[in-house]
Order: C-alpha cells, then sequence, then structure tokens
C-alpha cells in the first residue's frame, strides 16, 4: 500500500513538474499548430533590420529554429555546384551576423545558402529540400534588389508554409549588413 502512494506522488510530481517547466518557458505544448523553423531568405549583402527583428521576435515566442538562407544565383554558363566567391563575400558576413544576433536572442539558427539560377529558383530549391513552417521575406521599394513583386506573389501561391510579407518601411534605413554585426 506505502509502494502504491509514494508511486502514485512521484508521478503526480513529475507531471506537475512538466506543467510548470513548460509554463514557465512559455512554450506551446508540441503538436498542431507548432512552428518549428522560420525561413529567412535574404539576397545581396544586406537584410532589412525589421525583417531579422520579427525573424527574431516569432522565432523566439514560438521556441522555433530561424533558417536564414542566403539566396545566391548562378550564371546560366556555370553548373549550379560552381564556385560564386563574389557572391559569397557579400552572404557569408550577414550569416555570420544574423548568427550572432540569434545567439544574442537566445535563439537556434540552422543557416543555408540556397543556389539557382534566379532568386526564385533558389528559393524554389530550397523549399523543396527543406521543410519549414513560416517564411518571412521583406518587400523591397527598389524592384532590382532582391526578390520581385511576382516573386512573392509566386511565394503566397506555391510555399509550402505560412507566409509574411513585411513591407518596406522607407523612413527605416536600418539594414543589417556583413560590416554591421549588431
Amino acid at each position: 500500500m506505502i509502494d502504491v502512494a509514494i508511486a502514485l506522488v512521484a508521478v503526480l510530481a513529475g507531471v506537475a513538474g512538466g506543467w510548470l517547466i513548460a509554463r514557465r518557458r512559455g512554450r506551446a505544448p508540441a503538436g498542431a499548430g507548432r512552428v518549428h523553423r522560420i525561413l529567412l531568405p535574404f539576397t545581396g549583402g544586406a537584410i532589412s533590420r525589421r525583417a531579422l527583428d520579427a525573424s527574431l521576435r516569432l522565432a523566439r515566442a514560438e521556441d522555433a529554429t530561424l533558417m536564414p538562407a542566403f539566396l545566391a544565383t548562378v550564371p546560366r554558363h556555370l553548373p549550379l555546384d560552381a564556385a560564386i566567391p563574389l557572391q559569397c563575400e557579400l552572404g557569408m558576413p550577414l550569416l555570420e551576423a544574423i548568427e550572432q544576433a540569434a545567439a544574442r536572442a537566445e535563439v537556434p539558427v540552422d543557416a543555408r545558402v540556397a543556389r539557382g539560377r534566379t532568386y526564385r529558383h533558389a528559393l524554389e530549391r530550397l523549399l523543396e529540400e527543406e521543410p519549414v513552417d513560416r517564411v518571412i521575406v521583406s518587400a523591397t521599394g527598389n524592384p532590382r534588389n532582391g526578390l520581385t513583386d511576382d516573386d512573392m506573389v509566386w511565394l503566397l501561391q506555391r510555399a509550402p508554409a505560412e507566409v509574411l510579407i513585411l513591407r518596406p518601411d522607407f523612413e527605416d534605413h536600418g539594414k543589417l549588413t556583413g560590416a554591421t554585426v549588431g
């Protein structure tokens, strides 16, 4: 009888402890609706500070992993796996800066470099290879930089994940570059 009472108290203490830990951390229980990976694609050597901050806030609130992805274009006369040193000089320092910002925010990171003939092609290939629950992109005020309006429409129609598009803030000049680590 005493053994049964001790076992019952141990089980109840374990359940209560698990509930308290989950509540204290503010984590949603695993299951439907849980966001595991948030994709943050970017092109070139800069990313909107607003997009990065929003991604970090959501990843932290949802206990998700941030997956920053540098979208690199490879010219058609080269194979997709060809070396692209000039693009990497732009993208890799920015990936490092994003990883450092995520570390300060205590958000896990799983960075990627996606290659394609166009930015959309690189994003399409990445979405086919990597499961993500949410994609966060920043629209650009300059259609020659980054993803175009047509790319955004394609993303909304075809991405196998929730898509958040942040409108450009022409007053906000807060761009994170590889040289800006904070």
